[in-house]
């Protein structure tokens, strides 16, 4: 990881293509840099001066150029590349490119931004954008960007792909007094990402939250692994755009239809202990709250106010969230009674009435805040003319931190309000005029004292057959093709999974022996990687006989060639029939996602796997506790563990299977998509009942690290 320190406190700054012409993002740079109280060296080959300053014509010219910490490039694409070669040969290390034109452009600045990549490969560059609109830490007095305003010092660092997004939160922070401590825009994140930001901040004192804005993240395996570290001691946000479904690539896999990209970053997201903010307002919300509270310790909440509709609406609120509204105990039920009016209502919402004045708020507020029974409170008041908002705000800093228990305020009305917000700063305690947004916040310390409770682990490793596994893999290599169906199902047994009895036959009396030799009825199944869906052309018979077992073959056979006369035929696998008593079907699938790798997929299961659309997603590999939590999240759960007088099934098989198939997607990147389904779930174990999967042959040797 290289040293980000001389980006954001330098000493000396070069800025290429500076100048004085009004309206050029050269002169909005040096305006903004003409507090920094280092070095600002000008560089420009066409002018003598900008804004006063002596311009050099290059950074050879520059009075001890290696000792310049970072380098500010606003020219012409075309002459960026050869620009940063010089900056890197003269031993400048840290770079941020503001000039656009590469590939957010078009193929010509797709093959420049390649070059700009070498250049700072070659060199070691700490390289932000191109594309930036800069730099800003009000920490060191930095602001390298050419946005109007500069939010005052605060714990919240900032670091997002987009520009626009940045130029609104310095607006915004500037608007409502909002500080921040550093502030990052990637641009296109040629070198630098947002994975290198969040270890930089990770020991910074300065930083108490980071914020991220994000359009994709690209090595999303590094994000987790980083997040993961951070999130230990500082909390991280992210908001991310686009949250549509990418389209399936192919109709190989129940898994490749349902996963989307939505799931992969939401799953990451999860594992990475970041908080997942919906909207830009919640990064604000949440940032705030983080920034000056401590963690919620439980999630019990009480809520005081002085308006019963308020309350009311909290109290809907965290109905909403995953929080409780805290139960009081009769001795504190006592001690309210004793101080509030006979009218006034001592259950959670705590209503003191309108007519409360500072005095009922303060013994409310002692009362509540000093329960066993309560992790924290929202506060919420509407204007009356007994007391001044800027008093309350001081009564309810004042007992935030005499009882150490996170407090937000919703103090409702217009000027007063926003005096009154200002005083709550001071205490970093956050105001919001709507209480779903305060019970949000609550929300957010909540998770995110969670997180910080989170014992990750690491994933187990079984003892599988990978060689047997290669080779059958090696078939789609062998045969061409690209899928396999249940002619594979010997993977699953390679990887320790178990599957029904059962057997590949290629002729009517080869099924009746085999079906002989398994007791009680069996099923039979077309075996074709040309037909994906058996089912739906009838290729799938239960509760065959042995002596129908010839027939049923000759029938599935034929139901293929009327569907294709020309799809291959491997034959029909005739198995026993899993006793359907207490039985639950449920599909355990991976697919492969550009930016975050295998992408495990657990749901209800089935032939209606798609209508049910019942599912938990993970990135893999995953520990026992992820897998754990997969069997817990989909709403049929309860089938798992006992509902209606069934027996609670083998959960803990179905766990271990989830982790096996974990170790077998990322042994083998090759393996694109995965269906294993149904995967039978009963009081007795589990069996796998069918396998499909679609093979990249390309990446198929060498998979694996023997």
């Amino acid at each position: 990881m290289p040293d980000l320190d001389g980006l954001l406190s330098p000493d000396r700054i070069a800025v290429v293509g500076s100048t004085d012409r009004e309206g050029s993002v050269g002169r909005a740079l040096l305006e903004n840099l003409s507090t920094f109280d280092g070095d600002l060296l000008p560089i420009n080959p066409n002018r003598e001066e900008a804004l006063g300053m002596y311009c050099y014509p290059d950074i050879e010219s520059v009075p001890n150029p290696a000792t310049v910490d970072l380098a500010i490039v606003a020219i012409p694409a075309a002459v960026v590349v050869e620009t940063v070669r010089q900056l890197g040969a003269v031993g400048v290390d840290h770079v941020v490119v503001i000039s656009a034109g590469f590939s957010e452009a078009d193929a010509e600045g797709r093959q420049r931004e390649r070059e700009l990549i070498a250049v700072a490969e070659e060199y070691d560059l700490s390289l932000i954008g191109p594309n930036s609109v800069g730099i800003m830490s009000t920490a060191t007095g930095l602001d390298a960007t050419f946005l109007e305003g500069t939010p005052p010092e605060g714990g919240l660092s900032l670091v997002s792909q987009s520009g626009a997004f940045i130029a609104a939160v310095i607006g915004w922070a500037v608007q409502h007094g909002i500080g921040f401590s550093h502030i990052v825009s990637l641009g296109n994140e040629a070198v630098l990402d947002e994975t290198a930001f969040l270890t930089a901040w990770d020991d910074d004192p300065a930083t108490d939250v980071v914020l991220c804005y994000v359009e994709d993240v690209d090595d999303g395996r590094a994000f987790i692994e980083t997040a993961r570290e951070v999130t230990t001691e500082t909390p991280v946000v992210v908001v991310k755009s686009g949250r549509t479904t990418a389209g399936a690539a192919a109709v190989a896999s129940h898994t490749g239809s349902l996963a989307g990209s939505e799931d992969a970053y939401e799953a990451g997201f999860e594992q990475a202990g970041v908080l997942r903010a919906r909207t830009i307002q919640d990064v604000f919300d949440f940032g705030q709250a983080l920034a000056g509270l401590p963690p919620l310790a439980d999630d019990r909440i009480a809520i005081v106010t002085n308006g019963g509709g308020p309350g009311v609406l909290a109290a809907d609120a965290v109905d909403d969230a995953r929080l409780d509204l805290a139960e009081f105990s009769s001795p504190v039920s006592g001690e309210l009674e004793s101080h509030l009016p006979a009218a006034a209502d001592v259950t959670n919402p705590l209503d003191i009435i309108g007519d409360a004045d500072l005095d009922r708020f303060e013994s409310a507020l002692d009362t509540v805040l000093d329960a066993e029974t309560v992790d924290g409170a929202v506060v919420l008041s509407v204007p009356t003319a007994l007391y001044e908002f800027a008093d309350l705000a001081a009564v309810i800093g004042d007992r935030q931190q005499q009882y150490d228990k996170p407090v937000v305020a919703c103090l409702m009305g217009g000027e007063p309000a926003d005096r009154a917000a200002e005083a709550l700063r001071e205490y970093g305690i956050p105001n919001y005029f709507d209480p779903d947004r305060a019970v949000s916040s609550l929300q957010a310390l909540a998770d995110y004292g969670a997180i910080r409770r989170r014992e990750y682990g690491e994933p187990t490793t079984f003892d599988v057959d990978r060689e047997a596994a290669r080779e059958i893999l090696w078939e789609t290599v062998e045969r061409d093709i690209d899928f396999l169906g249940t002619e594979a199902i010997g993977l699953l047994d390679a990887y320790g999974i178990p599957t029904a009895t059962g057997e590949i036959v290629t002729n009517p009396a080869a099924a009746m022996e085999v079906a002989a030799g398994i007791e009680g009825p069996v099923v039979m199944k077309l075996v074709s990687p040309d037909i994906i869906h058996k089912s739906d052309i009838g290729g799938v018979e239960i509760g065959v006989q042995e002596t129908d077992a010839a027939d049923t073959y000759r029938r599935l056979v034929e139901r293929a060639r009327e569907h294709d006369p020309e799809a291959q035929v491997l034959g029909v696998r005739v198995e026993e029939l899993v006793d359907p008593a207490e039985r639950t079907e449920t599909i355990v699938g991976a697919s492969r996602d550009p930016q975050f790798g295998p992408l495990l997929m657990f749901g209800f299961g089935g032939i209606f796997v798609e209508v049910f659309d019942d599912t938990a997603f993970r990135v893999a590999p995953v520990t026992e506790r992820e897998a754990r939590r997969m069997t817990s999240e989909i709403r049929a759960a309860p089938m798992l563990r006992g509902a209606r007088g069934r027996r609670p099934a083998d959960v803990d098989a179905l766990v271990e299977t989830i982790q096996r198939i974990s170790q077998l997607v990322t042994d083998f990147p090759a393996i694109i998509e995965l269906d294993v389904n149904p995967l039978v779930v009963s009081p007795a174990g589990i069996s796998a009942i069918d396998v499909r999967l679609r093979v990249d042959a390309n990446t198929l040797t060498g998979s694996v690290d023997d």
